[in-house]
Order: structure tokens, then sequence, then C-alpha cells
């Protein structure tokens, strides 16, 4: 049987986050408008005569994120117009760039490998193909990045549909790689790093479930060992991971199946169908001589001058894998931590936060973050930003913890405290009596008591079955409030079981 292999490539539309429109002065905040169709003008609703400007932050962050990808910022850059007539498209045309966009030829290493893709190749930054399994990891080519922006809003009523022109207009940057990838996991890390890096330059939210960040994927199928490009399909409008990651496995093995049965691939648009898990037809696959692109006659060449772009190079931040890199040697992390600390910059800055106010090591610092931060967290399905906890308060916890002045059960109270009513952890400690206990005598009159009551207990685990040893540590931290210092009480604990052997 014949052995297939995927071509992928992706298209990421994310909205630019500035306050204006791409081409008029109209808020481009369409999310908070009081009712549709409220910021608009003759520009952004295509009135005739109406003339654009283009936006110049628009422009500052579409070359930060060039920059960011490795790409050549293009000085000299114009825009097009790319013909197609939908309802949400106010002009019967869309202000985009095509020949010349603003940023091309960049690059982006993911961390899965994917066969016979282009991989980095050494200090010259030369790229090889290389099979999969040596390395760790691949380099997708970014063939270009450009402006454009955004359509309007439809919304569906039985027999009607309903147009809201607030988002028409706003900015778009779209990013657009080779078919270098070859599975949906490479796809996926691909997608997840560009959301991070728009993130952490401030560009896109990454809100994917509002639609500010798209993603659509171009798929062809073709034997192991071919080198054809056979016909594709394009996944619109892809608004999750989920979506991504599920629709490009439905449509790779959909096409798998139409090539054994014989068939044929058409070109053509697809739509996900969350609800049946499948892909539907939406219409033919347009090649760009179908947009009839010819050049903006009412906009003049963008030329960006060198030492213009320089500046905006200055402001590019520590991005999340040369963070990444940095927090596994200076914080003696695992890659697998540093990955999770990095994925979002709130979350990196918050770490370090704790750690330059804390006396204990980064990877105790790191499992707490990890564990039981997060899980509160998620079960407030709260942003990072807005955590209550301050990282000195966080770091006075951590210390308490480390140098045992209580224990990790009393930390968790003590966190739970700070999250509702926030307030300071030694005086939480002194309020709810949650100081740990470290005195023998103490703790020795707990361990015998907890001995004599549990006769039958003491007899199972004489006899091997050391599992009871966890059960009679529980009995003690349950006697003691928690308050008990584990290391003390375990280790008195074995002392007087053994004794009971003899």
């Amino acid at each position: 049987m014949t052995q297939y292999e995927a071509i992928i490539g992706l298209e990421i539309h994310a909205e630019m986050l500035t306050n204006s429109k791409m081409f008029c002065g109209c808020s481009a905040a369409y999310a908070s408008a009081p009712e549709p169709n409220t910021y608009i003008c003759p520009v952004c609703t295509g009135l005739p005569g109406a003339m654009p400007v283009v936006n110049k932050k628009a422009v500052e962050l579409a070359t930060l994120v060039g920059l960011a990808l490795n790409c050549t910022i293009n000085e000299h850059n114009t825009f097009a117009r790319k013909n197609y007539y939908y309802p949400d498209l106010p002009k019967g045309y869309q202000i985009s760039q095509y020949e010349l966009p603003i940023a091309s030829k960049g690059y982006l290493d993911i961390d899965t490998p994917s066969p016979l893709a282009p991989l980095p190749k050494g200090e010259g930054n030369d790229d090889s193909l290389r099979p999969a399994g040596e390395g760790s990891g691949m380099r997708v080519t970014i063939r270009r990045a450009h402006i454009e922006e955004d359509t309007a809003k439809l919304a569906h009523e039985k027999n009607s549909a309903l147009v809201d022109f607030n988002r028409a207009g706003v900015p778009l940057l779209e990013i657009v790689t080779e078919p270098d990838m070859r599975t949906v996991e490479a796809a996926l890390d691909y997608a997840t790093k560009i959301r991070a890096i728009l993130r952490y330059l401030g560009v896109n939210t990454g809100d994917m479930e509002t639609g500010v960040l798209r993603f659509e994927a171009n798929i062809s199928v073709r034997p192991v060992g071919s080198e054809e490009l056979r016909t594709r399909t394009e996944i619109k409008n892809l608004n999750s991971f989920r979506a991504l990651t599920r629709a490009s496995a439905y449509e790779i093995e959909r096409q798998i199946k139409v090539y054994e049965n014989g068939g044929i691939i058409v070109q053509e648009t697809l739509g996900w169908d969350d609800v049946r898990e499948v892909t539907v037809s939406q219409r033919g696959k347009e090649d760009a001589h179908d947009y009839r692109y010819f050049p903006e006659p009412d906009l003049p060449p963008l030329r960006l001058d060198r030492a213009w772009i320089e500046s905006i190079r200055a402001q590019l931040p520590e991005l999340p894998e040369a963070k990444t890199q940095r927090f596994v040697t200076q914080f003696e992390l695992k890659e697998k931590e540093a990955r999770f600390l990095t994925s979002e910059k709130a979350l990196a800055d918050y770490f370090e936060g704790v750690v330059s106010k804390s006396k204990s090591p980064a990877k105790t610092v790191h499992s707490w973050i990890a564990g039981e931060f997060m899980r509160y967290i998620n079960d407030a399905s709260m942003d990072v930003k807005d955590v209550p906890v301050a990282p000195e308060s966080f770091a006075k916890l951590i210390d308490m913890i480390t140098d045992k002045t209580i224990g990790a059960s009393a930390g968790k109270t003590i966190l739970t405290e700070l999250f509702t009513n926030g307030g300071d952890p030694a005086q939480i400690v002194k309020e709810k009596n949650l100081a740990q206990v470290s005195d023998e005598g103490f703790i020795l009159e707990v361990v015998t008591k907890i001995l004599n009551d549990n006769p039958k207990e003491v007899e199972q685990y004489l006899a091997g079955k050391e599992t009871i040893l966890q059960w009679m540590m529980g009995q003690i931290a349950r006697t003691t409030k928690g308050k008990a210092d584990p290391n003390v009480a375990r280790e008195l604990l074995l002392k007087l079981l053994e004794e009971r052997r003899k």
C-alpha cells in the first residue's frame, strides 16, 4: 500500500493592536463599540471619493513582527487592490500587499522535527534538507508578511444577513509560510510559537475566541519519496489550536482516502464544521490571477528609511526562544520547565519577579508556580497579569516553606488566603497558627499514639505492606493539622516501627 506524507503551509491573520483603523481615523476597538455600525466613516465603508491614509503605527508593528521572524524588511513596498466580491467587503476589493510586501524571506525554528523540511545548518544559518530524527527540530521558511485590512462581520438570521462595519478596515498582518511542514504537530508548534511572539511584541492579544488571530491551513498529500506538489486545499478561518489540528488531520486523511480510491483532489476553499468534525466545501480555490491584483492608485509606495527600521529593531524585546534558553542556563531549569514559564510573557515576568525576591532555588519557585499557583489561575479563569498575589508575597511564602517555618500543606492554605483576601504571609501564619512544629518530643507523642491506636495497620506494615507508611504519615499530618515537620515525623515513625519489629 502506498504511504503518503502531508505538505502543510500556514497563513496566519493577526489583527494589530492600534488605536485607529488601517486607512482611516475610526476606532479599531470594534469589540467595545456601543452598537453595530458606529465606528465607521466614508473610508472604511467604501463610499465613492473617500481617500485612504496609511496608519503609521500599523507599519511599525508589522516591521517589528518581520524583524522578530528574521525577515528582510523591504524599504520599498506597495499596496495593491485584491478584487473579489463578498457582502462583508464594502469596496468590492481589499487593500492588501502583493508583489512588494513589507517583509519577506524569514524563518522560525520550531521544536518538532519534520521529514525533508529545511533545518538550520550551523553558524551560517544555511538551510539543508535533513530527514526526520536527525536534530531536535526544523526551520519553517516564512515567505512573506504583509499588511492588509480586515473585513466587516456578517450575522445570519433566518433568510437575512446583517452586516456590521465596525471591524471593516482594522489593520491585519498576514504571515505566510512555505509548504515546509509535514505533520500536524509541526503546524501546531509553529502556530503556537507565532502566537507567543505576537503577544510578547504587544502586536496581538492572541485571543483566538474573539477572532483576532485566525489560521488558514493549505494542505496536500503525496506519496512518500515523491517531490511533486499535488493539488492543495485551503481550510479557512480556524480560530483555535484545536480547530487547526483537528481540521488539518481530517483533511490529510480525507485526501489520502480520495487518492486510494482512484479519485482526484479539487483545488477549493474549505470550512471546518466543528460540530461534525469534517471539512466542507465553500467555493473553488482562487489563484492570485483570479483576484486581479493591481497597484492601489490612492496610496503611494511606502519608503522605509533604513535608520527608522533599525530604530524599530532596537525595540525588540527578549523573545520566547531566547528567554527559554536563558532560563535553562541562568536558573538551571529543564528545557520543558523553561518553555512552560516562557509560554506567556506575563508568566515569565512573574517568575523572575518571585525569583528576584526569594532565597529559595529557582526550581522550587517553578514547582510552586507550575503547581498550586497555576491551579488557582485556571480555576478562576484568571490572566496572570491580574493575579492579586504580589511576587514578593509569593517569594516570602515559598521561603517560609523552604526554611521549614511552615509545611507544604500550610503553604497551600496560605496561598488560598493570599488569592482570596491578600495580606502578609507571615501575619497569616501567626493568625492561623500554622507554624511548623519540629519539636521531637511533641511529634514523638503523636506518632506513638497513632501506632498504639492502629495495631492492625502496624502489623500490615511489619508484614511487608509498605504503602501503609504513607497512610500513617497522613494520620500524623491530620492529627497535627499539617504542622508537624514531615521529615522529623517520618524519621521517628520509621524508628518506632523498627523497634516494634524486634
